[in-house]
């Protein structure tokens, strides 16, 4: 994902943060896949080189030694031996891309080269933005199958359902051998057409749509009331409008059901994105405090970011969910508000990207992405490599509704003869005590029940003057 900064010394700089998509989402297919790599800011590459001290430029005594050539001889060697005896002929423009991808690949497994694609596909992943149907698709044995349609897209207006199947895609049969290019004539130019042949879930009967591409944009905030009072936030990934889109949506909810008791940030499985809205994500929740920095070799690498007055929930508690998918961008604004204490973590250990990428172009079709720099959360903690432990340790579960027999007399009100509450109320239901609510939460999310209940019982915690 990229990002520009605007400062008076970084210019357009790309700030990226983000688990590439293999660790991301192993699985999924879709049409607008997760954050492909993680990345961030870097001055441009014209600067001076700089030694190992974060921003002290190199000095003559510098111990590194330019390269020899016995060095240059043995690359021109291998290329030659590669490009002469490999077992099919390889071109001279392919060689050096695998030449260029190995030495960045070596670094570490967030470096990387960027061609027109990449780059593409990087700035899709910025913006939440690409043309296409509006739909996510999963291969299944060979074929694609509908995860789900975006609302207000081709898709969905065309009757596309959850678990449809595509069997054809301009009139050719898909198979394991072609599932992969036919899933990439999915996308195309805004405006072009494409004919689909899909059946739906349990019916054998071929259904024949004609299409055409739209631009598709992608929200990654979700802002709900789990009930009343208590606010459900879930950012899926961090994009371009991530920090102003919660704005808005938040602002709505308080607006339309009154301030919140508390709220569930929801981080799981998000892979990261920008760091500017990450930043800008913690800073809607704090007051004041530091929120994450950064440190590398160059200068422009050693930031420091700091929160703004103005607490969008006006200090209600929280609770932010988080598993072992939770990386990178999602992993600053969990520490931002830990090391604040601004909110009590649950659920597993975080991924443990600690590190920061910069794209640095190299033309208008190719560029680096590169890692510049560390990040630290708001403590001085490096996460590299092991993540932020939950306050709250939660197993990944699920819950299954126990089986039990009828129960016949479970209050003094299925007593016969029993006296009546003078004051109850007509038409109320003593049963209605919101368990069977938290039962339907628990066997459909384990980890967000327990977060709710902890959450009323830090709300109820709260001195009478502030609690809503």
């Amino acid at each position: 994902m990229r990002v520009s900064l605007h400062g008076p010394s970084i210019g357009l700089i790309s700030l990226l943060l983000a688990v590439p998509l293999l660790l991301a989402t192993p699985a999924a297919r879709a049409q607008r896949a997760p954050a492909s790599g993680s990345s961030t800011a870097a001055p441009p590459v014209d600067l001076p080189a700089t030694d190992s001290r974060a921003g002290a430029p190199a000095s003559a005594s510098s111990t590194d030694e330019p390269v020899s050539l016995d060095d240059i001889r043995n690359f021109s060697r291998v290329y030659e031996v590669v490009r002469q005896a490999y077992v099919q002929k390889v071109d001279n423009k392919t060689l050096m891309k695998a030449a260029i991808t190995g030495m960045l690949s070596g670094l570490d497994p967030h470096s990387e080269y960027l061609d027109k694609e990449g780059l593409a596909q990087l700035s899709e992943d910025t913006t939440g933005e690409y043309s296409g149907l509006g739909i996510e698709v999963l291969q299944v044995d060979g074929g694609l199958r509908i995860v789900s349609p975006i609302d207000d897209t081709p898709a969905a207006r065309a009757g596309i359902k959850p678990g449809d199947s595509i069997v054809k895609i301009n009139g050719t049969l898909i198979d394991p051998q072609n599932v992969n290019d036919m899933f990439k004539q999915l996308r195309g130019k805004p405006g072009s057409k494409i004919a689909l042949t899909i059946a739906h879930q349990n019916s054998d009967k071929l259904i024949d749509l004609q299409l055409v591409r739209e631009n598709i944009s992608i929200s990654s905030v979700k802002v709900r009331e789990l009930e009343p009072g208590y606010a459900y936030l879930r950012i899926s990934q961090f994009q371009d409008d991530t920090a102003g889109d919660l704005d808005r949506k938040l602002a709505a909810l308080v607006k339309n059901s009154g301030p919140q008791k508390g709220a569930v940030l929801d981080l799981r499985n998000n892979p990261g994105g920008l760091l500017t809205a990450a930043v800008g994500v913690s800073d809607d929740f704090l007051d004041s405090g530091i929120i994450v920095t950064t440190r590398g070799r160059l200068q422009d690498a050693n930031m420091s970011f700091n929160a703004h007055p103005g607490d969008q929930l006006d200090g209600a508690p929280m609770i932010v969910l988080t598993n072992n998918g939770t990386a990178s961008a999602a992993e600053i604004v969990s520490g931002a508000l830990k090391d604040n204490h601004r909110a009590l973590i649950m659920g597993q250990r975080t991924f443990g990207k600690g590190v920061v990428q910069t794209v640095l172009p190299l033309d208008a079709d190719h560029a680096v992405k590169i890692t510049t720099a560390r990040y630290y959360t708001p403590n001085g903690t490096s996460i590299q490599a092991e993540g932020i432990k939950p306050d709250i340790a939660l197993a990944d579960l699920t819950v299954n509704k126990a089986d039990s027999a009828p129960v016949l007399i479970s209050s003094e009100a299925d007593l016969p003869n029993h006296l009546a509450n003078e004051h109850a109320r007509a038409g109320g239901d003593i049963n209605d005590d919101g368990s069977a609510a938290d039962g339907k939460l628990a066997t459909s999310d384990y980890a967000l029940s327990q977060a709710l209940n902890v959450l009323k019982g830090m709300a109820l915690r709260q001195p009478a003057s502030v609690r809503r």
